[in-house]
């Protein structure tokens, strides 16, 4: 099997599980695979800088909980009618989702700025431990917030709007973010096949040598962390609004692994493979999760066989080759 027709599998997979829902009137099956679609975005947007740019960031939980916290704060207000900001200028609430996406994305993307500026100077373990801290900085601020919730988090009553829309149906809001996975998708794939995305795999190989020639190193995987954190911050504004709640266990290291396991199980600088990866994910932990307690224990002997064996993961096994074409 070619990596194109894997990952053209994974897409109709992804497609016939809240088909079959729709069609057995099952709307569980609808929202798993909401949660299949947002988590593999995450995914996707650490597989940029993991899979092709060699940084192993275990602080992408910050992303993912800024993007989630920009949706809960901006919908919050809409709500309650009062504004986010009075001064310097008077800031309120939006529950437009395309306004709460924006705002996640340029957060995501600044925050990633502000921590790739300072960990990118490393490389290491220093790195993985600098990301790591200022996910967790983050992590302790938000169980500190009361405002907004504090340790037991912040629900939002209703999902957020978009251009009429019925957003609470559980088939529309699934294509919206199918819609969202696909355009990230192709602009990844874009990025990874342009000059730039050449530039950021040979830095990765031999950064000395490509100095040599007059790349800087530095910027073009600072480049990579932005959009990076700007792709993982829309996953979390996606991620509330499918749950409508949001707190501060999205910030926790717990989740910085769990996306990395996405990357990982699915296909390390493979497209589709952290959607795979997410797929097989919540598809143990619905089965085994039924059975005991301790599911993430056959996740973990399970991802230790990928590792000994099928490094290319999911996608690697089933296209035999080593990188992704789809």
């Amino acid at each position: 099997m070619t990596a194109r027709i894997a990952s053209t599998a994974v897409v109709l997979l992804l497609l016939a599980v809240p088909l079959a829902g729709t069609v057995l009137d099952e709307p569980w099956l609808i929202t798993l695979a909401t949660r299949v679609a947002i988590l593999g975005m995450a995914g996707v947007g650490l597989n940029l800088v993991l899979g092709y740019g060699g940084m192993v960031s275990l602080g992408h939980a910050a992303y993912f909980g800024v993007g989630g916290y920009v949706a809960g704060i901006l919908a919050h207000h809409a709500l309650e009618g009062h504004p986010v900001l009075a001064w310097p200028i008077a800031l309120g609430g939006t529950d437009s989702m395309i306004v709460i996406w924006l705002v996640a994305i340029v957060c995501g993307a600044l925050l990633a700025l502000l921590i790739g500026c300072l960990s990118l100077r490393t490389t290491g373990v220093y790195f993985i431990m600098i990301t790591l801290a200022f996910a967790q900085m983050i992590y302790y601020f938000t169980v500190s917030w009361p405002a907004y919730g504090g340790e037991d988090g912040l629900p939002i009553y209703l999902r957020n709007s978009l251009v009429g829309l019925d957003t609470m149906d559980p088939m529309t809001f699934f294509l919206i973010v199918f819609a969202a996975l696909v355009v990230v998708i192709f602009l990844v794939s874009r990025v990874v096949r342009s000059r730039f995305g050449l530039a950021l795999t040979a830095v990765r190989q031999n950064e000395a040598r490509v100095r040599s020639v007059g790349i800087g190193g530095f910027r073009i995987r600072l480049v990579a962390f932005v959009m990076s954190g700007a792709i993982t911050a829309l996953a979390g504004a996606l991620f509330v609004d499918l749950n409508r709640f949001v707190s501060p266990s999205m910030l926790s290291w717990h989740t910085s692994g769990e996306i990395m396991v996405f990357v990982i199980l699915g296909g390390v600088a493979r497209l589709w493979g952290p959607i795979a990866g997410a797929a097989l994910y919540v598809f143990l932990e619905q089965v085994l999760g039924s059975m005991t307690d301790h599911w993430q224990f056959w996740v973990g002997l399970l991802l230790i066989a990928v590792v000994l064996h099928a490094r290319g993961g999911i996608m690697g096994f089933t296209s035999g080759r080593r990188s992704d074409d789809g």
